[in-house]
């Protein structure tokens, strides 16, 4: 399954923020988490990410600094700001009642499918021989 861009866009602040709210991570690391968190089904490139952590640097919910790596590389961390946790609780509230809202309309969606469906094509009366 491919998830769109516009939904791929839209769930991106969310999902770093909530990465990040496990502990400070890097851009190839965050990467790594949000293939296994989505169970393969989301997978990001650089060009995706970067974006994203720069924007909510911008904003004041991340914030970054530079590491040397055992490797002797070097990355650059980020980690969540206060401010950034309270947009985290933000966006989970506002993630939950777009969840809900879907539910509700595919649960009277499927509902109207059925009532045409037995309308359309009621069931044949059983011959008893």
């Amino acid at each position: 399954m491919e998830i769109g861009k516009d939904l791929m866009a839209a769930s991106s602040t969310p999902i770093v923020l909530a990465i990040l709210a496990e502990g400070d991570s890097y851009g190839y690391a965050i990467l790594q988490r949000v293939r296994d968190v989505s169970g393969g089904r989301i997978e990001w490139t650089d060009g995706m990410l970067y974006p994203v952590l720069h924007r909510l640097e911008r904003l004041g919910h991340v914030k970054a600094r530079w590491e040397v790596a055992e490797s002797g590389r070097r990355r650059k961390y980020y980690a969540l700001t206060p401010g950034g946790r309270a947009q985290l609780a933000e966006e989970r509230r506002q993630w939950q009642a777009v969840d809900a809202t879907l539910r509700r309309a595919w649960q009277l969606a499927s509902a109207a499918v059925a009532l045409v469906t037995r309308t359309m094509f009621p069931p044949r009366p059983r011959v008893v021989a």
